[in-house]
């Protein structure tokens, strides 16, 4: 388990969980008798690169949280 996944960052997510990767779509079987190599759908190309952006933003929202977690805080105008 990622540290990550320990907490919830819901509100910091811009749907996100769609472009992930859903195996309730996966048809696909492979048996021992099968020995031809598999080629990709466009679907399934599609979804991987969902996958990829989607892995993109979350670390691009993290960055963010981290830069804005770590800033310096403003300084007071002397009175």
């Amino acid at each position: 388990m990622i540290l990550r996944e320990l907490f919830n960052v819901s509100s910091l997510r811009r749907n996100v969980d769609d472009l992930r990767y859903d195996g309730s779509r996966d048809l696909s079987r492979m048996f021992k008798s099968d020995t031809r190599k598999t080629r990709l759908t466009l679907q399934q190309i599609n979804e991987l690169r969902k996958g990829s952006e989607a892995h993109i933003l979350e670390q691009e929202m993290e960055l963010a949280f981290i830069n804005k977690m770590y800033a310096k805080p403003p300084v007071a105008p002397p009175v």
